[in-house]
């Protein structure tokens, strides 16, 4: 049996993961946007967040916790904020309509930032503020973390969970700014793909209640995620939490539902996506030639001994992500597996066969 990635071409997987929504009552049109959004996850690289977690998604469905067929309203309004109320539904439902009505708002008022309550997991943040670096603006977006895996920093209580947070930028060039992060050292889905592909995690991403470090990805439950930069880190996570949470009248600390554990609770998730158009302060094009400038610069940058090129986040993504829509996208064994398992589940075809090539 093959231990290396195969291809699995786009459209297969599109159908496959929008079929599999489509059995737990998700209809037609929800389950393809949703589809498309996991699997452009895997095409840009977030393959710890794309259909590596249909399985979860489906099992919330199947008990309830997620809502198959949601209204998605704006539940409060300005001229440049909203608040969407995500009705329980898929969480990038939520997600894309904020993020798209952030952009509206900023090309009108200069800056567009919409909330999300009643949200579920909605997959790499980057997909929702790529978008606006494609359209000539800046991004941002943040979430509370779908589980609380976290004390405050010096505590023993579980009550932040990997809180990510991610940016973008236009840049005159191929690639935007694209800088996506949780505020721990690894995020968890890192830890359940080693999890599923039997590998040890490194040392530095978890601690046991003994405070000493964690590798095996099967005891992660007996341990706690690790905030970046210690207090500094804990402390941008609390932010994160306020802003995305909150603000928003969704679920923060003791209140957040571990979406993995709990498949038939509200986890009420909370989120925010914010546009910013450089027009509104004179810029226009002149915005993403200055930052092109400065990153030349930062690329130019003679590299340490035993250190490669300087590199951007974004860099290389756009030529990446073109050779997987055409080439397909590579999924590890142990991911073919399980997608194969799901299907039998949901009375399905096998999407592919464990040892194929795409």
């Amino acid at each position: 049996m093959t231990t290396e990635p195969d291809t699995i071409s786009t459209d297969v997987l599109r159908d496959f993961v929008a079929r599999a929504l489509g059995s737990q009552g998700v209809p037609e049109g929800d389950a393809a946007s949703v589809a498309s959004l996991m699997v452009e996850a895997d095409i840009f690289g977030y393959g710890t967040h794309g259909v590596f977690r249909l399985r979860q998604y489906l099992a919330r469905l199947a008990g309830g916790g997620c809502n198959p067929t949601p209204s998605i309203t704006v539940a409060h309004e300005t001229v440049a904020t909203a608040v969407i109320d995500g009705d329980d539904g898929l969480g990038h439902l939520a997600m894309v309509a904020a993020r798209d009505l952030a952009i509206e708002k900023a090309r009108a008022a200069g800056i567009g930032w919409v909330g999300v309550r009643r949200g579920n997991h909605a997959g790499p943040l980057a997909l929702y503020v790529r978008p606006q670096a494609e359209a000539g603006m800046l991004g941002m977006a943040a979430s509370v973390g779908s589980a609380n895996h976290v004390p405050p920093y010096g505590g023993s209580d579980l009550l932040l969970g990997t809180n990510p947070i991610a940016f973008s930028a236009p840049a005159k060039g191929p690639d935007p700014f694209v800088f996506d992060m949780a505020t721990t050292v690894a995020a968890m889905g890192k830890i359940k793909t080693l999890l599923q592909q039997g590998q040890p995690m490194p040392e530095g991403w978890m601690v046991g209640r003994d405070g000493e470090p964690l590798t095996d990805p099967a005891r992660k439950s007996e341990g706690f995620l690790l905030p970046i930069g210690g207090p500094k880190g804990f402390g941008l996570s609390v932010a994160i939490g306020l802003m995305a949470g909150v603000l928003n009248g969704a679920a923060f600390g003791s209140d957040v539902v571990d979406f993995t554990k709990d498949t038939t609770s509200s986890t009420n998730t909370g989120q925010f996506v914010m546009a910013l158009d450089p027009a509104a302060f004179g810029m226009g094009d002149g915005f993403a030639e200055a930052a092109a400038r400065v990153f030349d610069e930062m690329r130019a940058s003679d590299p340490l001994p035993g250190h490669d090129p300087v590199r951007l986040p974004g860099d290389g993504k756009t030529a990446a992500a073109e050779a997987r829509r055409s080439g397909g996208v590579p999924l590890n064994p142990a991911l073919r597996r399980d997608l194969n398992a799901l299907a039998a589940d949901c009375g399905l075809a096998a999407p592919f066969a464990a040892d194929a090539t795409g």
